[in-house]
């Protein structure tokens, strides 16, 4: 497994390329792997996270369940991706949803109280731990935004763009809850995409 923690701290030097040999040694110190199948829950809401998540290999699904008792896809996770509910990651507040494999999946774990030791011993990696910060915040806003100012068929599209592997690799049911797009609704998008390819 020691390629997987090798690409976890070969992420953080690309996050941070002043990192130094001294300051991964210590990151890689308190690292474990998990190796989980395919429908095997990584995180369960209502618990408190102990680690962050990096994928090295495989696909997992954000979800939550709804009133109804459904399933609703927030996010999916692929390879040099995080598996978390960050800010409840960083409060050490229960997460508010489930993380599950998609597929088989090798997850690099760096706990909570490995990460807080970190800051204090070396300003470097407080700087890398706000730079993922960011870069989470980054994302979690442009879903609101997509929400907020994008049709169905847009978001759609913007999907296919920005994942064309995911299109493949995820159910059309979870695809649909994460879009927030009915089943038939999506058909239909896909329908009419399709035509206007072949018209051109």
């Amino acid at each position: 497994m020691t390629e997987a923690i090798q690409a976890y701290l070969h992420s953080v030097k690309a996050f941070c390329p002043e990192v130094t040999a001294n300051e991964l040694n210590y990151i890689e110190s308190g690292l474990t792997i998990s190796k989980l199948k395919a429908k095997q829950i990584y995180i369960d809401a209502n618990s408190i996270q102990r680690n962050i998540g990096f994928v090295y290999s495989g696909l997992l699904r954000g979800f939550y369940i709804d009133n109804n008792g459904n399933q609703i896809s927030v996010k999916f996770i692929r390879e040099n991706e995080f598996a978390t509910h960050f800010s409840a990651f960083v409060t050490q507040n229960p997460s508010k949803y489930y993380f599950q494999c998609i597929e088989p999946s090798i997850i690099v774990n760096i706990p909570y109280e490995h990460i807080q030791g970190g800051y204090e011993k070396f300003p470097i990696l407080e700087r890398y731990g706000r730079l993922v910060a960011e870069e989470v915040l980054k994302i979690l806003q442009k879903r609101i935004e997509s929400f907020l100012f994008e049709t169905a068929e847009e978001r759609y599209l913007k999907f296919l763009k920005e994942y064309p592997d995911l299109i493949d690799r995820v159910s059309l049911s979870n695809l649909c809850t994460s879009l927030g797009i009915k089943r038939q609704s999506l058909t239909r998008i896909r329908k009419r995409i399709a035509e206007s390819g072949s018209q051109h």
